[in-house]
Protein backbone atom coordinates (compact mmCIF):
# COMPACT_ATOMS: atom_id res chain seq x y z
CA UNK A 1 0.00 0.00 0.00
CA UNK A 2 0.95 3.20 -0.75
CA UNK A 3 1.54 5.56 2.52
CA UNK A 4 -1.31 8.38 1.12
CA UNK A 5 -4.07 4.80 1.47
CA UNK A 6 -2.21 3.80 4.88
CA UNK A 7 -2.60 7.21 6.33
CA UNK A 8 -6.25 7.01 5.00
CA UNK A 9 -6.73 3.84 7.10
CA UNK A 10 -5.33 5.08 9.70
CA UNK A 11 -8.14 7.97 9.37
CA UNK A 12 -10.91 6.06 9.03
CA UNK A 13 -10.15 3.59 11.59
CA UNK A 14 -9.25 6.23 14.33
CA UNK A 15 -12.59 7.97 13.06
CA UNK A 16 -14.34 4.60 14.29
CA UNK A 17 -12.80 5.16 17.81
CA UNK A 18 -9.69 2.77 17.64
CA UNK A 19 -6.81 3.70 19.86
CA UNK A 20 -3.65 3.72 18.06
CA UNK A 21 -3.13 0.48 20.18
CA UNK A 22 -5.50 -1.62 18.39
CA UNK A 23 -5.28 0.06 14.93
CA UNK A 24 -1.55 -1.11 14.37
CA UNK A 25 -2.45 -4.24 15.47
CA UNK A 26 -5.41 -4.50 12.77
CA UNK A 27 -2.94 -3.11 10.38
CA UNK A 28 -0.70 -6.19 11.51
CA UNK A 29 -2.81 -8.35 10.90
CA UNK A 30 -4.27 -7.58 7.51
CA UNK A 31 -0.68 -6.28 5.95
CA UNK A 32 1.84 -7.96 8.16
CA UNK A 33 5.39 -6.75 6.76
CA UNK A 34 3.89 -3.93 4.69
CA UNK A 35 2.32 -2.48 8.02
CA UNK A 36 3.29 0.77 9.37
CA UNK A 37 5.06 1.06 12.74
CA UNK A 38 3.65 1.86 15.36
CA UNK A 39 5.13 5.02 15.79
CA UNK A 40 3.91 6.34 12.66
CA UNK A 41 0.15 5.04 13.35
CA UNK A 42 0.69 6.90 16.74
CA UNK A 43 2.06 10.33 15.11
CA UNK A 44 -0.64 10.19 12.65
CA UNK A 45 -3.53 9.52 15.16
CA UNK A 46 -2.47 12.49 17.03
CA UNK A 47 -2.14 15.04 14.23
CA UNK A 48 -6.15 13.62 13.33
CA UNK A 49 -7.06 14.39 16.90
CA UNK A 50 -5.26 17.96 16.69
CA UNK A 51 -8.00 18.52 13.81
CA UNK A 52 -6.10 17.56 10.66
CA UNK A 53 -7.52 16.56 7.59
CA UNK A 54 -5.01 16.16 4.95
CA UNK A 55 -3.87 12.59 4.70
CA UNK A 56 -0.65 14.66 2.36
CA UNK A 57 2.55 15.45 3.73
CA UNK A 58 2.19 19.70 4.50
CA UNK A 59 4.37 21.64 2.35
CA UNK A 60 7.95 22.21 3.28
CA UNK A 61 9.79 25.56 2.48
CA UNK A 62 12.55 22.87 1.25
CA UNK A 63 16.50 22.86 2.41
CA UNK A 64 17.69 25.84 3.38
CA UNK A 65 20.00 27.77 0.68
CA UNK A 66 23.32 25.97 0.28
CA UNK A 67 25.85 28.71 1.25
CA UNK A 68 29.24 26.77 0.49
CA UNK A 69 28.42 26.60 -3.25
CA UNK A 70 31.59 26.14 -5.19
CA UNK A 71 31.50 30.08 -6.21
CA UNK A 72 31.54 30.77 -3.00
CA UNK A 73 34.42 28.44 -1.51
CA UNK A 74 36.67 30.33 -4.17
CA UNK A 75 35.60 33.71 -3.10
CA UNK A 76 36.54 32.72 0.41
CA UNK A 77 39.61 31.47 -0.99
CA UNK A 78 40.44 34.44 -3.13
CA UNK A 79 39.93 36.76 -0.23
CA UNK A 80 42.27 34.89 2.47
CA UNK A 81 44.82 34.48 -0.25
CA UNK A 82 44.89 38.28 -0.72
CA UNK A 83 45.25 38.66 2.86
CA UNK A 84 46.56 35.81 5.14
CA UNK A 85 45.84 37.33 8.04
CA UNK A 86 42.37 38.00 7.38
CA UNK A 87 39.79 37.33 9.98
CA UNK A 88 36.23 34.95 9.34
CA UNK A 89 34.60 38.12 10.74
CA UNK A 90 36.03 40.28 7.65
CA UNK A 91 36.10 37.79 5.39
CA UNK A 92 31.99 37.26 6.26
CA UNK A 93 31.96 41.20 6.17
CA UNK A 94 33.41 41.15 2.69
CA UNK A 95 31.47 38.59 1.02
CA UNK A 96 27.99 39.14 2.96
CA UNK A 97 27.41 35.81 4.37
CA UNK A 98 27.45 34.28 7.83
CA UNK A 99 30.61 33.82 10.48
CA UNK A 100 30.24 30.27 10.73
CA UNK A 101 29.53 29.83 6.97
CA UNK A 102 32.66 31.15 6.44
CA UNK A 103 34.46 28.94 9.07
CA UNK A 104 33.07 25.98 7.43
CA UNK A 105 34.08 26.65 4.27
CA UNK A 106 37.83 27.62 5.84
CA UNK A 107 37.93 24.52 7.83
CA UNK A 108 35.94 21.55 5.94
CA UNK A 109 35.71 23.07 2.62
CA UNK A 110 39.56 24.14 2.14
CA UNK A 111 41.15 22.61 5.12
CA UNK A 112 42.38 25.32 6.25
CA UNK A 113 43.97 26.51 9.52
CA UNK A 114 45.56 29.64 11.46
CA UNK A 115 48.79 29.42 12.52
CA UNK A 116 51.82 31.90 13.81
CA UNK A 117 54.32 31.79 12.15
CA UNK A 118 57.71 30.25 12.87
CA UNK A 119 60.83 32.12 14.06
CA UNK A 120 63.85 31.03 11.89
CA UNK A 121 67.38 33.11 12.23
CA UNK A 122 67.57 35.95 9.38
CA UNK A 123 69.46 34.63 6.54
CA UNK A 124 71.46 37.62 4.73
CA UNK A 125 70.90 37.41 1.15
CA UNK A 126 73.52 36.85 -1.63
CA UNK A 127 74.29 40.95 -1.84
CA UNK A 128 74.82 41.40 1.68
CA UNK A 129 77.57 37.79 2.36
CA UNK A 130 79.38 39.22 -0.70
CA UNK A 131 79.76 42.92 0.41
CA UNK A 132 80.78 41.34 4.49
CA UNK A 133 83.08 38.90 2.52
CA UNK A 134 84.80 41.88 0.24
CA UNK A 135 84.87 44.19 3.30
CA UNK A 136 86.81 41.31 5.73
CA UNK A 137 88.88 40.69 3.17
CA UNK A 138 89.64 44.59 2.82
CA UNK A 139 90.63 44.85 6.38
CA UNK A 140 92.45 41.37 6.57
CA UNK A 141 94.84 42.95 3.50
CA UNK A 142 95.12 46.19 5.80
CA UNK A 143 95.70 44.32 9.22
CA UNK A 144 98.47 42.53 7.09
CA UNK A 145 100.39 45.28 5.12
CA UNK A 146 100.98 47.22 8.83
CA UNK A 147 99.69 45.23 11.89
CA UNK A 148 100.95 48.34 14.18
CA UNK A 149 98.92 51.05 12.44
CA UNK A 150 96.31 48.99 11.77
CA UNK A 151 95.51 48.36 15.11
CA UNK A 152 96.54 51.97 16.23
CA UNK A 153 93.51 53.25 13.84
CA UNK A 154 90.26 51.45 16.00
CA UNK A 155 89.19 54.18 17.88
CA UNK A 156 88.05 53.10 21.09
CA UNK A 157 85.51 54.62 23.44
CA UNK A 158 83.41 53.64 25.79
CA UNK A 159 79.96 53.74 24.44
CA UNK A 160 76.33 52.07 25.42
CA UNK A 161 74.17 50.65 22.95
CA UNK A 162 70.95 50.24 23.42
CA UNK A 163 68.81 47.80 21.45
CA UNK A 164 65.53 48.73 20.72
CA UNK A 165 62.72 47.08 18.38
CA UNK A 166 58.81 46.76 18.40
CA UNK A 167 58.18 42.97 18.77
CA UNK A 168 55.10 41.59 16.60
CA UNK A 169 52.02 40.48 19.15
CA UNK A 170 51.77 36.16 18.40
CA UNK A 171 48.35 37.19 17.84
CA UNK A 172 49.36 40.07 15.10
CA UNK A 173 51.24 37.25 13.38
CA UNK A 174 48.79 34.97 13.28
CA UNK A 175 47.77 34.07 9.25
CA UNK A 176 45.71 30.96 7.58
CA UNK A 177 47.41 28.29 5.70
CA UNK A 178 46.83 25.45 4.16
CA UNK A 179 46.57 21.48 6.17
CA UNK A 180 49.41 20.39 3.10
CA UNK A 181 51.39 23.50 3.26
CA UNK A 182 54.27 24.15 5.41
CA UNK A 183 53.73 26.35 8.47
CA UNK A 184 54.55 29.99 7.14
CA UNK A 185 58.43 31.28 8.47
CA UNK A 186 59.17 34.79 10.11
CA UNK A 187 62.74 35.84 10.33
CA UNK A 188 64.01 36.90 13.56
CA UNK A 189 63.82 40.56 13.86
CA UNK A 190 67.50 41.47 15.28
CA UNK A 191 66.88 44.81 17.40
CA UNK A 192 68.11 48.04 15.98
CA UNK A 193 70.99 49.46 18.04
CA UNK A 194 70.30 53.62 18.77
CA UNK A 195 74.34 55.05 20.04
CA UNK A 196 74.41 56.87 23.52
CA UNK A 197 77.29 58.45 24.21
Amino acid sequence: MEKLELRAVIKYLHKKGLPPKKIHIDMVATLGDDAPSYSMVKNWVAEFKRGRTSTEDEHRSGRPVEVSTPEMVDQVHEVVTKDRRATIRHVAETLGVSFGSVQSILTDKLGMAKVSARWVPRMPTVDQKKSRLDISRDLLDRFHADPDDFLQRIVRQDKTWVHHFDRETKQQNVQWKHAMSSPPRKFKRTSSAGKHV
